[in-house]
């Protein structure tokens, strides 16, 4: 029977314990470090199986046909498609506006599918700007006048002075819509969208009725919007040119989802032509 190991075995011995041990646990402090910077990110709009359809005639047209989409915290989503693929449908869907047929939205815990008229009100006013293709102005307001109005009854809103800083037009505030050119009316409305600092902006053809050059700097501010402040952004376009600015990238046709695009890198709108 062999003696007991010699006193400096033992010493090695608990050095490489010790040792083995402190790997484990820097090795378990890295995975847990790792799992939080690839955290899930937290889905803003979960939609399954929205369908919505009219009745014209004797007739029924399908407007969307069993969509399921989400739309994440702080990400810049364009929606690709030709006009009547369902874009703005989808889009309306999801801001309030509309109800589907079928199906179910939920913005974070909230059922918008099933909430009331008063809800869905609240929800617009407290949670989603809204930006069209053409401009809604109030002709007899001034710029800052135009975005007040919607701080004014915002929880949570910028200085009027503030949200037209941001989309550059500081030295425009007491100009009224008609000494402005189309970009800069688009820039106040996106302004106002923007100025009750909204969990998400919705975007219809926002540069639809503007030259390339205009329709970028427009698209720039859209960006800045995203990129500063965190909004979860998403533009319907049937421009293909602009989807390379975008997180992801969501082609639709025939009032379904064809295929989703996840760009590498997002290029800046100024880059872009068409």
């Amino acid at each position: 029977m062999s003696g007991p190991p010699l006193a400096g075995g033992w010493r090695i011995w608990l050095r490489l314990a010790r040792a083995a041990t402190e790997a484990c646990a820097e090795a378990a402090d890295a995975l847990a470090a790792g799992a939080e910077d690839v955290a899930v990110p937290e889905a803003l709009f979960e939609a399954r199986g929205l369908s919505k359809s009219y009745v014209v005639g004797e007739v029924v047209v399908t407007a969307l046909a069993n969509v399921d989409l989400d739309l994440f915290r702080g990400e810049l989503v364009v929606l690709l498609g030709p006009s009547g693929s369902g874009k703005s449908t989808l889009l309306n869907i999801l801001g309030g506006l509309d109800v589907p047929t079928h199906g179910s939205v939920r913005f974070l815990h909230h059922d918008l599918t099933n909430a009331g008229e008063e809800a869905l009100t609240r929800f617009r006013r407290e949670h989603v700007g809204f930006v069209f293709q053409f401009y809604n102005l109030i002709p007899s307001l001034t710029a800052r006048e135009n975005v007040a109005l919607v701080t004014e009854i915002a929880t949570r809103s910028m200085p009027p002075g503030e949200a037209l800083g941001l989309v550059g037009l500081a030295d425009r505030l007491d100009h009224f819509p008609a000494q402005l050119s189309g970009g800069e009316q688009q820039r106040v409305a996106i302004a106002r969208a923007v100025a009750k600092r909204p969990d998400v902006l919705l975007c219809d053809e926002p540069t639809g009725a503007l030259d390339c050059e205009t329709g970028k700097r427009v698209l720039e501010v859209l960006a800045r919007a995203n990129e500063e402040l965190g909004t979860t952004t998403a533009v319907i376009t049937h421009n293909a040119a602009i989807a390379a600015m975008a997180d992801r990238v969501v082609r639709m046709r025939s009032g379904t989802i064809t295929g989703v695009q996840v760009n590498e890198r997002r290029v800046s709108p100024s880059e872009l032509e068409w």
